[in-house]
């Protein structure tokens, strides 16, 4: 879709101000078509909320976000549809109502996909109720009616901590990608003769031989002279792979040169719902960045990019500095520095299979040793 900007009048417009009036991001008032500074805040506070970028412009990403918000459990009834599944917020309280009674659905991501409705099946085969993996008016009601199942934590929290534990400490065999950000005809941030592309490219290849060393699998999303490659078709490859983790390397740029430091990114939504294994991975690799670095830290942000909400293994998005400050410029052509970077996220990969109670401090792990592990265990 064409974005849809301050100034703007029509019947997109008109609709904007609807879903934001249902969702109540815009105080109800009379309706018109006209894009003003109360629709713009009111559309900059939603973004806010659901972890977009905060410009105020209805892209297809934030009209996809506001179509999804429109709706709340029980308005329709929900199936699974192989090729256009149900997005949105309904769909997204049954996988936490599911998750709350005990069932697996899968991500907390607000799509009804094959896991949900196997979940769902489940649940009303327990309660007596056809399985047919849809939910309609019996199903919602029988999930009211019962309590909850699950304590001692969030639900979540304690899946995919178990699951993802359950596969030891060692890196050997464990598959991971690593996503080069931008590539082909998208230079991404651009400074003089530095280009985001190349610089993403550098420390995508710089990780995969030294976890390839430590005896992980590992895939590129991209080639130093790949075409244009889509979050979507990144996000194919890393689910077709069955990988376990996913990295995706870039720099950022701001009209600000003063602007600089290290930000990592994961699923997630101020309304509380994320990947939590995948935040614990942004935490780690913040963390020891930064430790190891000196860099500023910009700390750690949920984010709804189909790059992160979509793969189904934990993801996240480093923004390694800023290209357009020229402290961080400075670090980032360095050979050194970049290797350094390397270092700190081998350092979070391991530190991830690692049971929680048996984590170690920051910074202490000696990353060379993980090569010499795998070399004594061959």
């Amino acid at each position: 879709m064409r974005p849809i900007r301050p100034g703007e009048r029509g019947p997109a417009v008109a609709e904007i101000r609807n879903v934001l009036m249902t969702v109540g991001a815009l105080a109800d008032g009379p309706a018109h078509d006209f894009y003003d500074a109360s629709t713009e805040q009111a559309v900059r506070a939603f973004q806010q909320s659901r972890g977009l970028s905060t410009d105020g412009v209805v892209s297809e990403e934030t009209w996809l976000a506001l179509d999804s918000a429109r709706w709340r459990l029980g308005q329709r009834a929900l199936y699974y549809g192989v090729s256009d599944p149900f997005t949105g917020d309904d769909v997204l309280q049954l996988q936490e109502r599911l998750l709350e009674m005990g069932y697996d659905p899968g991500r907390t991501d607000g799509i009804y996909g094959q896991r949900t409705a196997r979940a769902v099946a489940q649940f009303q085969r327990e309660v007596g109720l056809d399985s047919d993996g849809s939910c309609g008016p019996q199903t919602l009601g029988a999930l009211r009616r019962l309590g909850r199942k699950v304590v001692g934590g969030r639900p979540q929290w304690l899946r995919e901590t178990v699951a993802f534990g359950s596969s030891g400490p060692a890196l050997l065999g464990k598959r991971i990608v690593i996503d080069p950000g931008h590539g082909g005809s998208d230079r991404g941030v651009v400074v003089g003769p530095y280009a985001e592309a190349d610089l993403a490219y550098d420390l995508a290849a710089r990780l995969e031989g030294r976890l390839a060393a430590a005896g992980m699998r590992v895939f590129l999303t991209r080639g130093p002279a790949s075409g244009d490659v889509s979050d979507r078709e990144r996000v194919s490859l890393a689910n077709e792979l069955g990988a376990d983790l996913f990295i995706s390397l870039h720099v950022d740029g701001y009209k600000n040169p003063e602007a600089e430091g290290v930000a990592t990114y994961h699923f997630g939504t101020t309304a509380g719902v994320s990947s939590t294994v995948g935040e614990r991975l942004a935490g780690l690799v913040q963390r020891e960045i930064v430790a190891r670095t000196g860099m500023r830290d910009c700390k750690t942000h949920g984010k709804v990019w189909d790059l992160l909400r979509l793969t189904r293994m934990p993801a996240v998005r480093v923004e390694v500095g800023y290209l357009t400050s020229p402290n961080d410029r400075a670090r980032l052509v360095d050979p050194q520095f970049r290797e350094l970077v390397i270092e700190s996220i081998m350092a979070a990969v391991q530190r991830m299979y690692f049971p929680v109670d048996s984590d170690v401090p920051t910074g202490s792990i000696d990353v060379s040793a993980l090569r010499a592990l795998v070399a004594a265990e061959s």
